[in-house]
C-alpha cells in the first residue's frame, strides 16, 4: 500500500500539518520537528500526492506541450527550450505526439486539460479557427511556439519568416544567380503560405527575376521529400544554380541526391537551408543557413507562459526573434 501523509505524521508522532509544512518547505518548522519529519519519510518511502496538493492549491505545476513530431530535430531543439525554462521555474512537463494531424490536436488539447495542466504550449503547422476557439475556451493560458495564428489573439513567439526566407535568398542573387529553386514545406502550412514563400518571390521580383512556378518543389520536411525533389530537379527544362530549402533534413536529402548524381557542391550548385538545426552541422559539406533560433523559440514561449500563469506583466504577447545567416561550405 501507499504510504500516506497520516502514517509520516503517524510515525514522527506530529500533525498531519506539521508534515505538509515540512514537505511544502515552509520555514515555520523546528529544525529538530524537520528533522524528525524528514527522517521518518526517508525512512518510509513517502512520496507526496501531486495530484491531491494539486487539487488543494488549485495548481499542478505542470504543463502541456502539444508538439507535432518529437522524431523532428526542428521540433526537439524546440521541447529543449521549453522543457529548461519549465525545470528552472519549477514546473513539470507532459509532452505529446500530435502527428500534425488536427482532430488529434484538438483531442489533445482537451486531453491535457482534462489533466488540470496551469498552461499549454501548442506547436502545429496550422492554427485553424476551431484550433483559436479551443484556446480562447481553455481556462488556461495558452502559447504558440514556433507556429502562427495570423489574427494575433493567441500569444505566440515566432521569428520574422518572410524577411528570413528573403534574405535568404538574395544571399544567392547576389552570388549571381538568376535560377533559384525552392524546395518548400507542404504549400497549405500557415509560415510558408504566409511568409516563406512570400520572401522567396519578393526576392526574385525586386531583382527582376521571373517567378517559375516549376522551380517550387513541394515537400514534406523529410529527408526521402528532399531526395525527391532532387529528382524533379533533374527533370526540369531549365536547371537551377542554387536552392533554397524549407528545412535541414530536405536539404540533406537534396545534398546526397546531387551528390550521388555527381554534381558538385557548392561549384555545380550552391544550397541554403532554413533552420540550422544540428543537421546543418553533419553534413559534407556544412549547410549554410538561415539560423532560427530554435532553443530561444521554445525557452521564451515557455517563459511569456509563466508569466500568463503568475499573471505577471507582458509587455507583448507576440514575440519576434531575430535571425541571420551563417554562411558554411554549401555556398561560395
Amino acid at each position: 500500500m501507499n504510504v500516506t501523509i497520516y502514517d509520516v505524521a503517524r510515525e514522527a508522532n506530529v500533525s498531519m500539518a506539521t508534515v505538509s509544512r515540512v514537505v511544502n518547505g515552509n520555514p515555520n518548522v523546528k529544525p529538530a520537528t524537520r528533522k524528525k519529519v524528514l527522517d521518518v519519510i526517508e525512512r518510509l518511502g513517502y512520496r507526496p500526492n501531486a495530484v491531491a496538493r494539486g487539487l488543494a492549491s488549485k495548481k499542478t505545476t505542470t504543463v502541456g506541450v502539444i508538439i507535432p513530431d518529437i522524431s523532428n530535430i526542428f521540433y526537439a531543439e524546440l521541447a529543449r527550450g521549453i522543457e529548461d525554462v519549465a525545470t528552472m521555474y519549477k514546473y513539470n512537463i507532459i509532452l505529446s505526439n500530435s502527428d500534425q494531424n488536427k482532430d488529434k490536436e484538438l483531442h489533445l488539447i482537451n486531453t491535457m486539460l482534462g489533466k488540470q495542466v496551469d498552461g499549454l504550449v501548442f506547436m502545429g503547422s496550422q492554427i485553424t479557427e476551431e484550433h483559436v476557439e479551443e484556446f480562447k475556451r481553455s481556462p488556461v493560458p495558452v502559447v504558440l511556439a514556433g507556429s502562427v495564428e495570423l489574427s494575433g489573439q493567441i500569444p505566440s513567439v515566432n521569428t520574422n519568416y518572410e524577411a528570413a526566407a528573403y534574405d535568404a535568398v538574395k544571399l544567392l542573387i547576389d552570388e549571381g544567380h538568376k535560377q533559384i529553386a525552392y524546395v518548400a514545406s507542404p504549400l497549405n502550412d500557415t509560415i510558408n503560405k504566409e511568409y516563406v514563400i512570400k520572401g522567396y518571390k519578393k526576392a526574385l521580383m525586386e531583382a527582376g527575376l521571373p517567378v517559375e512556378e516549376e522551380f517550387i518543389i513541394e515537400g514534406d520536411y523529410t529527408y526521402d521529400s528532399g531526395l525527391e525533389a532532387w529528382t524533379k530537379i533533374q527533370q526540369l527544362s531549365s536547371k537551377p544554380t542554387a536552392v533554397f530549402v524549407n528545412n535541414d533534413e530536405m536539404a540533406l536529402g537534396v545534398v546526397h541526391g546531387a551528390q550521388d548524381s555527381g554534381v558538385k557542391i557548392p561549384d555545380d550548385l550552391e544550397i541554403i537551408s532554413f533552420d540550422s538545426s544540428r543537421l546543418s552541422l553533419m553534413v559534407r559539406p556544412q549547410l549554410t543557413s538561415v539560423i532560427q533560433p530554435l532553443y530561444d523559440i521554445g525557452a521564451v514561449a515557455m517563459r511569456l507562459l509563466t508569466k500568463y500563469m503568475n499573471k505577471e506583466e507582458v509587455e507583448s504577447s507576440i514575440v519576434v526573434l531575430p535571425h541571420r545567416i551563417e554562411k558554411r561550405g554549401s555556398t561560395k
